[in-house]
Order: C-alpha cells, then structure tokens, then sequence
C-alpha cells in the first residue's frame, strides 16, 4: 500500500508539472513597420516566442499597434529592466513603457530638441538617461526617474572645432571613468557622412573632444554609427563600427592622461562584408557578435586578446542583419534582418544561428510573411541579460 501511496504521489507530481512543462516559453520584444509599397501601413510592437521546444515558436504572443509616423526604431531598458524605451525616427521621438503593468501603454516623453531619436544609455546609479538625436545633432540628458530632460548637449559643428556632435547615433556609457562616447554618423537621408566620435563628461555632459575613426584622408565618410564599452574591462575599452567604412575601431582609457586612444582593430572590407552595425558580447565576455548588413551576416569574435579581436566564423544570415540576442544559455543567437526598410538590407526575417555548430538552425518569417519588417529585438524583462546596452 505504501509504494501504492508513492506512485500516486510521484504520477500527481508529473501531472501538476506537465502544464507548466507544455507553457515553457522564452519571449521577445520586437518593434515592426510596413515594408515599402503594403498597404495598409502597420507599426507595432509585437512579443513573440523563441523557444525553439515551444508549440508557440515564432508566433506572435501579444500585439501592441502604434500610430503609423513614429517609425518605432530602437527599444532600451533602464537599469532596472521595469521600463522599456521606444525611441522613433519620425513623430514622438522618445515613449516608454511600463513592463511591471499590464496592458502594456506607451507613454510619450517630452524631447521637444530631438529629431529622429537614435540610442540611449543609462547610468549605473539609475539617475540619468541619455539619448542620441541624429536629425537636430545633440544628445538629451534625463531623469531616469521621472522621465523629466535635463539638459540639451550640443556642440555645432565648425571647420576649426576639435569638439563637436554631429548626426549622433551610438552611444556608450562607463560610469568608472566618467566618459560617454558618441558616434557620429550620417544625414537622416543619408546623403552626409561623418568620420568622428565624441567624448563627452558623464556627470557635466560637457564635449570633450573628438576623434576621426579612419586612416583615410578627410572627409573618409566613414560613419561610425555603434559605440559600446565592454563590461569589466581593465583597462576600460570599447568598440566602434564604421558604417560606412566596413571596419572596427576600438579605443583604450589612459588612466594617467584621462583620454582614449583608438586604433584599428579589424578590416570587413577583405570578407566583402559592408555595413558593420550592432556590437554584443556573451557572458564571459570572451566572445564578440558582430552584424553586417550587406550582405547580412553575423560574425563571431575571439576577443580573448581584445586589440586584436579574432574573427571565429562569419555566418550568413539574412540581407539587412542588425539587431542580436542570445537565448538565456546562449545556445542561440537570433538576428533580426531589416536596416531602416532599405532596398536589398530588409529581408524581414529573424535568422535563428546554433552558436555551438555555428550554423544556421532555421528562420523566423512571421513578420517577413505578412509583409512586415523587424526594426530591433530585445529579450523580454524576464530573459534580458545584456549589460553592454
């Protein structure tokens, strides 16, 4: 009777599990639009499931619509991973959202100096936030808080200056040193390009100085376009992508002399790779992903000696690759492919990459399939694990 009494026991512990078993889910944030020519135009937000064991694999969860004109472009969590912010290219430049509530609602924050919001960052003490303002070419500090701006950060641009923000887009963040550093990009039509990146106080938001990211002759064009500091480096380093240019430049923080310098640290032009984006990192921050949006790949580093990253394996993906996560156990990389709805860099689909056979598993074409393009992914608050954005 005892082992009778056990066996119901165990069999009843097996049917309580089975359903939360069958529910296992991992979730993730993606903002889409239209691609060019459907009507009726779409913009949203969309949570879908990439659990490659769940019944509900690439399907859409839960869908919030957003007025057609934001052109919902990047999404950034605060420190605390409780609010998410929306930033757009065309009306309502900066929106956050809630995560702790539900139904999820956008609310929209005043920026009225910004014009086609870019990047954010946040500081460690969850006082401040920054974002990155290509279209009007300055940098808005804020309230963490209260959402409230604090300041407009701008520096014209002037043939003689050695301190400017021009067309900002990436922006990184080290609380240690008390330096953000931005990217300065291109035009919002992309018709200029820039060569610099600017250095900035944290605390003051006062510009420093800048620094061309090219070898070439001005003006290079570059467009350094990402710039992201890896996490617990000593000494303090980052990584910028060149746009344009198809490289990656890295800079080293000079404690003595309170400065970077940057160099050069790998060539895509070589591997006819062009359009370099996104920078991520993996737990023991020994690896490196890169994207490349044309043609789409994704490029896997050995950053074990970090002045000289190590290419791994380049791995074809989708034309447009841009945006990466990593599942939590970092099996899987899921690449979102589509750069602004641009011709032969908007494939529409998420290229879902094996990181251990390095090789592509399958494709996600939800979105692709209804005509729609992925602007930017992010793991849901609850599988969210990148501290270098």
């Amino acid at each position: 009777m005892k082992k009778i009494a056990v066996l119901k026991k165990s069999l009843l512990t097996i049917a309580l599990l089975c359903p939360i078993m069958a529910q296992a889910e991992v979730l993730a944030l993606v903002n889409y639009e239209s691609k060019p020519g459907q009507t009726p135009k779409k913009e949203g937000l969309a949570i879908i499931d990439i659990d490659l064991e769940s019944a509900n694999f690439g399907k859409i969860v839960e869908n919030i619509p957003l007025p057609v004109g934001v052109v919902a472009h990047h999404v950034f969590y605060n420190k605390d991973v409780t609010k998410a912010y929306v930033t757009g290219l065309g009306s309502n430049p900066l929106q956050v959202m809630d995560m702790t509530k539900k139904p999820y609602k956008l609310e929209t924050i005043s920026v009225p100096k910004c014009q086609v919001a870019e990047d954010m960052v946040f500081s460690a003490d969850k006082k401040r936030w920054f974002l990155t303002c290509m279209g009007s070419s300055n940098v808005i500090m804020g309230d963490a808080q209260t959402d409230q701006q604090i300041k407009v950060i701008s520096a014209p641009k002037t043939a003689s200056s050695k301190r400017f923000i021009s067309r900002p887009h990436g922006i990184g963040l080290n609380d240690k040193i008390n330096r953000i550093v931005v990217a300065n990009t291109v035009s919002p039509d992309l018709s200029e390009s820039e060569e610099t990146i600017t250095v900035l106080n944290a605390r003051s938001g006062k510009v420093l100085s800048t620094h061309k990211m090219s070898n070439k002759a001005s003006p290079s064009g570059v467009a350094p376009v990402e710039a992201v500091f890896v996490p617990k480096s000593n000494p303090e380093r980052l990584y910028i992508t060149n746009m344009f240019g198809n490289t990656l430049w890295t800079g080293v923080w000079n404690s003595m002399s309170l400065s970077f310098s940057f160099s050069p640290a790998f060539d895509f032009n070589p591997l006819k790779q062009g359009v370099p984006l996104e920078i991520y990192f993996n737990h023991k921050l020994d690896q490196m992903y890169i994207t490349t949006a044309s043609p789409g790949y994704l490029n896997i580093f050995d950053i074990k000696n970090p002045a000289k990253p190590k290419l791994l394996k380049a791995i074809p993906t989708a034309n447009g690759s841009h945006h990466t996560v990593l599942s939590p156990d970092e099996r899987y990389a899921f690449v979102q492919n589509s750069l602004l709805n641009l011709p032969n860099m908007s494939d529409g689909s998420i290229t879902v990459v094996d990181l251990k056979t390095q090789r592509v598993k399958t494709s996600i074409d939800t979105f692709k399939d209804q005509g729609l393009n992925p602007n930017c992914i992010v793991m849901m608050p609850k599988w969210h694990h990148d501290d270098a954005h």
